[in-house]
């Protein structure tokens, strides 16, 4: 996949630093390498040293001591590690190493990496880090089958008894008729989440004759029918299905996701299988399910709380199968997770620019500070864009336009083009995205970001004077959006202040401050329709910030854009869009 290059590469990145000037590194660009300006114990021809505080694969041991020193010291203490880490360049640990504040400020500057052995980093203290001038990298990649196949070990364990009937015939007993099971030939699966693990798991349960169908809000379409399946909305996949397997981040849009609500609109009778994260599951709204009759299984391998409680009533539910947290636990995922994180951290340390780093380097203090309000722009851009893309429709083709007097050698945009991936790309994923993972991220998600230049006249003091981000060949949920060429298209500026502001939607202007949240309204320009809204919204004790109307001729086509302090009920929502003359409507959080 090709991504643009930057219209200029600055010369100098700058990891962040700790309070002492002394732990700043000056880095300088070349070939492609952030190279320490300082002498470091491998800069000056001796090997670093890494210390690993829990088991690693030994393929991965291998390439850490080919590269540098390597100590494996497990079940250290909080005190212990704190001890130990002044004396190491990088370190290595899994889920149960706590790498807190603390931890960064016993290590005084010398600790440059720490690589995190599989996905989550709760265990790290990511603010720390980036203070301390210290580069967190994981290995995201490397368990996606072995997740897929205990998703489908678990579908099939509940559909046929195993855990129970084993638990009864060791315990004596031979009930050949209490735990008859169903076959799963011709059944429904509704993949919830289509981004790594997802088509795995689709891939393998139709090998297994069932029928598939998939909810992804961001998915491509043409990605699913590759596997054979379809794209339904989340009513449609979940009110179908006999089978629902769980594989979605856990973002502020998922967490308690299946809760009361949604579980009284599925199939009575459901089986449901989770191994993607606990807290998209509302377990005391599951444990009521599972009472009634709604879901007839659960089988889970992820809790909100890990370990779970161990007089968890879920956990002991005669309905449910559990396991604890085995998604990678397979020899060849731990190999190669191993690998993977072994990987990145010698790359890291070389001075390589981290592909699956999840804290962000940042440019010299003077550009960032001269960028910062525009970099507030273009993720308030990105975020808002990809609120308006309809269900199904994957986004491949970004195009993000910088309309500014500078001449390109004075224009750095690499912040800029982070933050427009950011912002699209972090509310749909639980991706972490800066300036040193930004185009892994966006080639990962099979996204082309393309950047042009518009060359105005005007006061090169001011970088920009416009940004606008363009989303080709998807469909939008709000037509008002789509500009002359077919295109979702936005343009912000930063006002005086510094303040972001949106200034295009689709092919009409608008002047609207990007806080809070948004109202969108496509309406005919009528008399009135502004002060219906408004009333609405104030009887529904939604506090209203703003409102500005765009229109293309009096009494055709406008676009009402509503700022709003909370986000409106349903119900509201509703009186929105049976108010006549408004003919469609969305809202965004911002």
């Amino acid at each position: 996949m090709a991504l643009a290059t930057p219209l200029r590469l600055r010369r100098h990145l700058l990891l962040p630093a700790g309070p002492s000037p002394a732990t700043h590194r000056a880095l300088s660009l070349r070939r492609g390498r952030l190279l320490p300006a300082s002498l470091s114990s491998a800069a000056a021809g001796g090997r670093p040293t890494v210390l690993v505080t829990e088991t690693l694969g030994s393929a991965g041991l291998d390439l850490l001591r080919a590269f540098a020193n390597v100590d494996c010291s497990y079940e250290l203490t909080a005190e212990e590690l704190r001890a130990k880490v002044s004396l190491v360049d990088a370190l290595v640990v899994r889920s149960g190493t706590q790498v807190t504040r603390e931890v960064f400020e016993a290590a005084r500057g010398r600790l440059r990496v720490v690589g995190r052995a599989g996905v989550g980093i709760d265990n790290v203290d990511l603010q720390a880090a980036t203070e301390a001038g210290c580069l967190v990298v994981n290995a995201p990649t490397a368990n996606t089958v072995a997740a897929a196949e205990h998703a489908v070990a678990l579908l099939a364990a509940v559909a046929r008894n195993i855990a129970p009937a084993d638990a009864s015939l060791k315990a004596g007993k031979w009930q050949r008729g209490k735990y008859v099971g169903v076959t799963l030939v011709g059944k429904t699966l509704a993949v919830m989440g289509f981004g790594k693990v997802g088509p795995e798991v689709a891939r393998r349960a139709r090998g297994l004759g069932m029928d598939v169908v998939a909810h992804d809000p961001y998915a491509a379409a043409d990605r699913a029918r590759a596997v054979g399946v379809d794209l339904v909305s989340f009513d449609e996949a979940i009110s179908t299905a006999d089978f629902i397997s769980l594989h979605m981040p856990l973002t502020p849009s998922t967490a308690k996701l299946f809760n009361d609500e949604t579980f009284a609109r599925m199939r009575k009778g459901v089986r449901i299988i989770n191994v993607s994260r606990g807290g998209v599951v509302d377990e005391e709204a599951l444990l009521r399910a599972l009472d009634n009759g709604t879901v007839s299984q659960a089988a889970l391998d992820v809790f909100t709380e890990e370990p779970p409680p161990r007089d968890s009533k879920l956990v002991q539910h005669e309905n449910v199968t559990v396991t604890p947290h085995l998604g990678a636990s397979t020899i060849e995922a731990q190999e190669g997770v191993a690998l993977e994180i072994a990987e990145a951290v010698i790359g890291a340390l070389r001075g390589d620019l981290a592909a699956t780093a999840v804290n962000a380097p940042m440019v010299p203090a003077e550009v960032l500070s001269e960028l910062s309000p525009y970099i507030v722009l273009a993720e308030k851009l990105g975020r808002l864009v990809v609120q308006l893309v309809a269900v199904g429709s994957g986004i491949k083709g970004v195009r993000v336009v910088y309309s500014s007097a500078r001449d390109p050698d004075d224009l750095d945009t690499r912040l800029l083009r982070a933050m427009v991936t950011k912002g699209i790309v972090e509310p749909i994923s639980s991706a972490f995205v800066n300036i040193v993972n930004a185009d892994y991220v966006a080639k990962q998600r099979g996204l082309r970001i393309v950047e042009e230049r518009v060359f105005l006249d005007g006061p090169p003091e001011v970088p920009l004077d416009s940004i606008q981000v363009h989303l080709a060949n998807v469909e939008s949920k709000f037509a008002g959006a789509l500009s002359d060429a077919g295109h979702i298209c936005v343009e912000g500026k930063v006002r005086d202040g510094g303040a972001s502001h949106l200034t295009l939607v689709g092919s009409l202007s608008v002047d609207v401050s990007l806080e809070g949240n948004l109202i969108l309204c496509g309406q005919l320009d009528h008399p009135g329709i502004i002060g219906r809204v408004g009333s609405i919204l104030g009887k529904m004790n939604v506090n209203v910030s703003f409102m500005s109307v765009s229109r293309t001729a009096p009494g055709k086509q406008a676009i009402m854009a509503i700022g709003v302090d909370e986000e409106p009920g349903k119900e509201a929502l509703k009186l929105i869009g049976d108010t006549p003359s408004v003919e469609e409507f969305v809202f965004l959080k911002l």
